[in-house]
């Protein structure tokens, strides 16, 4: 082993390596095995938790969005390290899915409500416009100042 550093977010690391018969130098990326706490799902059952059903339901919401893989993946990042910060051996879905809508509310406005119409299964158009008014509500002043500018560049009447 030549080199070995944190890397990330502190929670790989990354080695530069030389192997021993070429002499070639390669870098390897190495995670810690983490224990995840078992999800309790509405109906009482448990299950390990699974990203990749975390991250479909994500990009489902995110479909056409201006929102690269990275942020994605920081948003995952950010779930996990508070499943571990339960400290908990057991973690509610319903935990995870509000973590998962403060995630895509900083991300994407749009996919926040996509997601959140499928998770709190909106039934109509009510519910849909209260969401949309709650989250008007919470927007920075500077977002909504942005937005307002906009509106006032508008001169066509479009």
């Amino acid at each position: 082993m030549i080199d070995s550093r944190l890397f990330g977010e502190g929670d790989q690391v990354r080695r530069r390596r030389q192997c021993t018969q070429c002499n070639e130098r390669f870098t390897t990326y190495e995670n810690a095995e983490l224990n995840l706490p078992q999800v309790v799902k509405n109906d009482g059952s448990r299950a390990a938790f699974d990203d990749t059903k975390l991250v479909s339901g994500m990009k489902r919401a995110l479909e056409k969005r201006p929102v690269s893989t990275e942020q994605v993946e920081e948003a995952l990042n950010r779930i996990r390290r508070r499943l571990i910060a339960t400290g908990e051996g057991e973690v509610s879905s319903r935990w995870i899915g509000e973590w998962v809508m403060e995630e895509l509310r900083g991300l994407d406005h749009v996919a926040y409500v996509r997601f959140a119409s499928v998770y709190r299964k909106f039934e109509d158009v009510k519910a849909f416009r209260e969401e949309i008014e709650q989250l008007e509500r919470e927007l920075p002043p500077e977002v909504k100042r942005q937005q307002m500018d906009l509106l006032d560049g508008d001169t066509d009447g479009h």
